[in-house]
């Protein structure tokens, strides 16, 4: 009989793939997974995702603010522009969260591909 309060490898899994989701604090522990080759085949997918998400969400930040710091008049816009961009992410992370829960596939079209044609091709 399994006892109640241990973990099988499959939630464990599933735990796994939650905590790479997490916004921006995922990245780390995804990046890891991917540099050691860690994980299956739906954790290095997740990881990948939610890598190139963060790398994408980190380079429209960078550039958000630094425009703001160029473009004076502008700058009120591209802080409201910067704020809706890093809401998404967040929210694109939850649902994606979601989507884990109803045990649907995590995938984005455009970005899941992308994340895998450049880790595979940066990450050894």
């Amino acid at each position: 009989m399994k006892n109640p309060d241990s973990l099988d490898s499959q939630e464990i899994n599933r735990l796994y793939l939650y905590f790479y989701l997490v916004p921006v604090i995922g990245f780390f522990p995804a990046l890891w997974a991917l540099y050691r080759h860690q994980g299956n085949r739906q954790q290095q997918t997740v990881s990948r995702l939610a890598v190139m998400m963060a790398l994408l969400w980190l380079i429209g930040a960078i550039l958000f603010t630094s425009s703001g710091q160029i473009a004076e008049p502008l700058q009120l816009r591209l802080v409201i522009a910067n704020s809706l961009f890093t809401s998404g992410y967040f929210l694109v992370n939850l649902w994606l969260m979601f989507r884990l829960f109803q045990g649907k596939r995590v995938y984005l079209p455009g970005i899941s591909p992308l994340a895998e044609r450049v880790t595979r091709k940066y990450l050894p």
